[in-house]
């Protein structure tokens, strides 16, 4: 579900440039982080943080934007 809502994420510039900037993370540091449950809790809580993307991704995803906010508490860290 991360990696869905990582591409959803990708397909706007404006969101991708967003997403580096509050969170932090580097292109290189995203691309190698892709498997790592850190990189990718931080792109769910990223997502959490602002309800429009919470909502559009989740809607692209086909599931509800609670479990999308929650889906950062299930990996493991």
């Amino acid at each position: 579900m991360a990696l869905g809502a990582l591409g959803w994420l990708l397909q706007s510039e404006s969101r991708a440039e967003r997403l580096l900037a509050l969170t932090g993370l580097t292109p290189d540091a995203l691309r190698a982080g892709l498997g790592d449950p850190a990189v990718l809790g931080a792109v769910l809580d990223f997502l959490a943080a602002h309800e429009p993307d919470l909502v559009d991704a989740a809607d692209h995803l086909g599931v509800a934007p609670e479990v999308l906010a929650h889906a950062a508490d299930r990996l493991p860290r």
